[in-house]
This record gives structure tokens, C-alpha cells and sequence, in this order.
């Protein structure tokens, strides 16, 4: 069990894609192996907005300040069903 840091719901670990920081951005880790600190994210693009809006990002990955979370953005929206549909 997991919780999405956007709508905060707690699910099984499947529902979910997890993000790491890469570099100087967020990312998503579909394959769950890049190393580091992970925080888990429903494929919504609501649930997204919810999370930048509540600052979970920071928290989550204890990160000092924020991170660009474009290209979890750019992977919600090309993925086909999943970014608009209900968590």
C-alpha cells in the first residue's frame, strides 16, 4: 500500500507511478528501479495539480526547493486513457 501524494488516497503500489529527482527535475520511474527517494503519484493529471498545489513534492522527496515536474506532466498527458480518467 502506497499513498498518492496529490489526492493523498492510499492504494496498492500497481495504481501508482512513482517519481525520483533525476538531475535537477522530477521524473517518472515506470520501472520503479532509478535509485533515490521515491513519492507516488496516481496517472492523473489532477491528481498532479493537487500535489504542486499542497507543495507535496517537497515533502515527499525532501527536496530544498522546488523541482520542475514537467516531464511527469508530459508523461501523464501522452499516456493514452490514464491521465484524464478517475483515480
Amino acid at each position: 500500500m502506497r499513498t498518492c501524494i496529490g489526492c493523498r488516497a492510499r492504494v496498492a503500489r500497481g495504481e501508482l507511478i512513482r517519481l525520483v529527482v533525476a538531475g535537477d527535475e522530477i521524473v517518472p520511474d515506470v520501472a520503479s528501479r532509478l535509485p533515490g527517494r521515491g513519492a507516488y503519484l496516481h496517472p492523473s493529471l489532477a491528481c498532479l495539480e493537487q500535489a504542486l498545489r499542497r507543495k507535496a513534492f517537497l515533502r515527499a522527496l525532501r527536496l530544498p526547493a522546488a523541482l520542475p515536474a514537467g516531464r511527469v506532466a508530459e508523461y501523464l498527458a501522452a499516456a493514452p486513457g490514464r491521465a484524464d480518467g478517475p483515480r
